[in-house]
């Protein structure tokens, strides 16, 4: 296999990437983790590199518009927000069951203010 993905494709994808998170983070607000942001970009990012070179590597420049700099543009915006999506639901599914968790166990019982 060879990675054809050039400066200006990932760095595309970076951009891609960090819209995805904020707009998620956004949209969640804190109520799911402040990380959220981190979680959906570095999910997005990932999935975009599967999707542009392992998935549709084998394509030519011809087969695939716009080929931005090597990325599928199209196919990466398409599928790794779909990932990202996911992401982020397993995310919430998670910090909602630990939340859960935490407020059915017994209170901490250690004073406050070292009295």
């Amino acid at each position: 296999m060879q990675w054809d993905l050039g400066p200006q494709g990932v760095g595309l994808l970076v951009g891609m990437s960090l819209g995805f998170g904020l707009i998620a983070q956004f949209v969640a607000g804190r109520s799911i983790t402040r990380w959220l942001w981190a979680i959906a970009a570095v999910t997005y990012f990932v999935a975009g590199i599967l999707i542009s070179e392992v998935w549709f590597g084998w394509a030519t420049q011809d087969e695939l518009q716009p080929n931005i700099d090597g990325l599928s543009f199209d196919e990466v915006l398409l599928l790794a927000l779909l990932a990202g999506i996911a992401a982020v639901v397993v995310t919430r599914l998670v910090t909602r069951a630990r939340r859960r968790h935490e407020s059915s166990s017994p209170p901490d019982r250690r004073r406050v203010g070292g009295r």
